[in-house]
């Protein structure tokens, strides 16, 4: 046990003396600093100079996450470059910055994704583009009005996704105007044709004419009668017909009747005005003195000399409306 602790003195003492002799063990080198961008350097115009390679990817990906700006008409709105298909290659720009020599250009690549942008430029169509809206009648408060007109506008898609792309490869963030032609309706208020109001209750027709529906004249008309009502609704002037020959309809009080040729006995008088609604129409009659009243047998009679005038003013497509009052 002795002898042990003896050794083991021996081996401190000369540790120690050699650990005098040889000195303290150097410090550990440090890491060396990551290289800078050159001075003067700039990709895509960012200036990236003095910058290392991590704080230059953080510059130019802000810069190409940026939104693309769209126009369409009065309206503008942002679209993020992923969903028109473009992808910037920022860790290539970085690394030619990264050994570039002091003061060149970088330019920033873009990658385009030729679905993913015919899938955008489709859904701007879908969602942008309108048909066109014809000027059409209704009735408010008895008289008839016109609806405004309104232009129909269709994307054109090729034209779109060519300046998409433009921008896109020269990294402009726009504003890119979306592509469209400007669809005319096809009837105006200009074009409308005349109205003709038909006040069953009141045994009265009146005449609209014009952009603005001015009121032209007012008859007394006869209408059905409560066994063979006039229709109340929205009709259109489907024929015209001069002198025209009466023919039986096929209904239980025309049984047995003959057809009855133009002239002074003719119940349809000189003019007929056929409907849309099934064997209804506006004529003159001989027998002026039922004028005024529910006695025809569902048609819409008027004295000869009004039927002629209203003949002449309005046109097959005229539209006729029906109401009680």
């Amino acid at each position: 046990m002795i002898r042990i602790r003896a050794i083991v003195r021996r081996v401190v003492a000369t540790a120690f003396i050699l650990g005098a002799l040889v000195g303290p063990a150097p410090a550990l080198a440090a890491d060396p600093a990551p290289p800078v961008i050159a001075p003067g350097v700039m990709i895509q115009g960012i200036p990236v100079e003095g910058l290392t390679g991590d704080e230059a990817r953080v510059v130019v990906h802000d810069f190409a996450v940026s939104p693309y700006a769209l126009t369409f008409r009065a309206r503008s709105w942002e679209v993020q470059p992923w969903r028109v298909g473009a992808r910037s290659h920022v860790n290539l720009a970085v690394s030619t910055a990264l050994a570039a020599a002091p003061g060149t250009k970088v330019r920033l690549t873009v990658s385009i994704d030729f679905d993913q942008l015919r899938h955008y430029v489709e859904k701007l169509d879908g969602l942008l583009s309108r048909k066109p809206r014809d000027a059409h009648v209704r009735l408010r408060h008895l008289r008839p009005h016109l609806s405004k007109p309104r232009n129909g506008y269709k994307v054109v898609r090729r034209p779109t996704r060519t300046l998409i792309k433009r921008a896109i490869r020269a990294n402009s963030r726009g504003p890119v105007a979306v592509q469209f032609r400007t669809i005319k309706p096809d009837v105006l208020r200009s074009d409308f044709k005349p109205v003709v109001v038909i006040r069953r209750g009141s045994h009265l027709l009146y005449l609209y004419k014009g952009s603005h529906m001015r009121f032209r004249a007012r008859f007394g008309v006869a209408v059905g009668q409560p066994i063979y009502p006039t229709p109340l609704g929205k009709f259109t002037v489907v024929t015209k017909q001069k002198n025209p020959w009466w023919y039986p309809p096929d209904s239980a009080w025309a049984a047995g009747a003959s057809p009855i040729p133009p002239g002074p006995g003719n119940p349809l008088g000189t003019r007929w005005m056929g409907l849309s609604a099934s064997g209804v129409g506006i004529h003159g009659t001989p027998d002026a003195a039922s004028i005024g009243y529910s006695a025809s047998h569902g048609c819409i009679r008027m004295r000869i000399p009004d039927a002629e005038w209203l003949f002449e003013r309005i046109e097959v497509g005229s539209t006729v409306f029906i109401v009680g009052a």
